[in-house]
């Protein structure tokens, strides 16, 4: 009896919270496209603008290298602040005062930088040319830490009603900017992965040890979130099942069927249309009723489902992957051609994402349908096309903020749910009023690029693999 007490007493609002977050429709796609352009458009313009700070190295080659930061630390924290200033608490007021001028704030920043590329790209270029560092491989890495910063922000705003509640995950149909993270996830890992890289030397044992940390991460998140009663949302994975057991098993599909990167885009098609065909034969209402069995598939069936769209949208990432990096079948292959590539994809990807969404099926992250996978992809090459935009300006560094976080996306993220975690059981965020849950907001991210700023100082990585 004293058990549940304790059990009630860090968490009493669980309930209430996991209604907060359930039966919801999401937002449209044309705001999520203005959405999506405002984080990468705030980043671009801080490239631009930012002072000499520390040197981009997150395009070399070999990322598992980790220089030693040797800039004085009154200066790197000042402009780490900065970049927070300019591209994080910006995006916090997006995504929560400022969420009825998306669309306002989108076109603005489109604009200003339309305008910042008329007048200073021909003065740029007469002084230094363009950038050796600004190849699609450095846009990749400001893409991914674009990824990891919005999703860190969003699972913590999300149990606060400052926090629109169409950006949240939609309950079976529709999409909100946070059903993208964990498709996003597992798009930013594919285009640079080994399989994408085409080293296939790695042996099942490897691969196995490889996703590890994914299996105990996901194993830690079941006996954390049940031993102080946090509130889980059951129709978004199962009972059981979450995001790092979704990794893991794409990971070791990957490595048991191993295919030429040449070759994955046609085997994930392939994989998708068969799993939408089944979708659509009946296997969509069995995973959004609320019936469950007792056997452990029934109970985390949308998590065990929808491995196969997750699995498809891998494979044709990797594909991606090498033919914009590895693949030297293009006789003309320059920054140019990269960049007009991710410009086509994404206008692609979004077409056929409307298509599918209005055609075949809605789009649903629930079962990871033909529609969520496109859609996935759209707003993915959408941000990556505006990111390459930086490239038109010749700038010698990277942000800070960036650097710090490529260095630690893993630990990023986990010190994001630990902070989040924290906060849910310390303050009902369900009460809290708009200052008082823009305030926790703002605390929140600046420790979250402060601690990762601190790591990156001082060479610190957690890498597990």
């Amino acid at each position: 009896m004293e058990g549940r007490l304790l059990d009630k007493s860090l968490n009493p609002n669980k309930l209430l919270k996991e209604q907060f977050v359930s039966n919801l429709t999401g937002s449209s796609m044309l705001e999520i496209a203005a959405l999506s352009t405002i984080v990468p458009a705030l980043v671009v313009l801080r490239k631009w603008s930012s002072g000499d700070n520390t040197r981009r190295d997150a395009a070399k080659k070999n990322d598992d290298k980790v220089l030693p930061v040797r800039k004085d630390w009154m200066q790197y924290f000042s402009t780490l602040a900065v970049d927070y200033l300019t591209v994080v608490l910006p995006v916090l007021l997006v995504f929560t005062v400022f969420a009825e001028w998306a669309y306002t704030c989108a076109i603005s920043l489109v604009i200003l930088i339309f305008f910042y590329i008329i007048f200073k790209r021909p003065q740029s270029h007469l002084k230094a040319g363009l950038s050796k560092l600004t190849s699609l491989r450095a846009d990749v890495s400001s893409y991914r830490v674009s990824v990891v910063l919005v999703t860190c922000l969003c699972i913590l705003a999300v149990d606060f009603k400052i926090f629109p509640r169409r950006y949240a995950k939609a309950e079976t149909y529709g999409s909100g900017i946070m059903d993208l993270g964990v498709g996003s996830f597992v798009v930013t890992n594919a285009l640079v992965s080994r399989q994408a890289r085409n080293i296939t030397s790695m042996s099942f044992r490897t691969a196995l040890s490889s996703i590890s940390p994914l299996v105990f991460l996901g194993f830690a998140r079941i006996i954390s979130t049940s031993g102080v009663d946090y509130q889980v949302h059951v129709g978004e994975y199962g009972v059981h099942w979450n995001f790092f057991f979704t990794l893991a098993a794409v990971s070791i599909l990957t490595s048991i069927v191993r295919i030429h990167p040449k070759h994955c885009g046609v085997v994930g098609l392939l994989i998708l249309a068969g799993y939408q065909i089944w979708l659509s034969s009946g296997l969509n209402e069995y995973l959004i009723s609320d019936k469950r069995g007792a056997d452990i598939i029934s109970q985390n069936k949308e998590g065990i489902y929808s491995i196969f769209g997750y699995w498809g949208m891998f494979l044709i990432s990797v594909s991606l992957g090498y033919y914009l990096f590895v693949d030297n079948s293009l006789k003309v292959k320059n920054r140019n051609t990269q960049v007009v590539t991710v410009w086509v994809l994404a206008a692609s990807f979004w077409i056929l994402a409307i298509i599918l969404d209005s055609c075949i099926e809605r789009v649903s992250r629930r079962m990871c349908n033909f529609a969520y996978v496109m859609l996935v992809f759209g707003q993915n090459f959408q941000v990556l096309s505006i990111l390459t935009l930086a490239g038109f300006i010749s700038y010698e560094k990277n942000l800070v903020l960036e650097d710090a976080f490529n260095q630690n996306m893993l630990g990023s993220f986990l010190l994001a749910n630990i902070l989040t975690g924290l906060v849910n059981l310390s303050v009902d965020t369900l009460s809290a009023s708009s200052f008082s849950a823009f305030m926790i907001l703002s605390v929140y991210t600046f420790t979250l690029c402060m601690v990762t700023g601190l790591a990156h100082f001082f060479g610190v990585r957690m890498k597990f693999w």
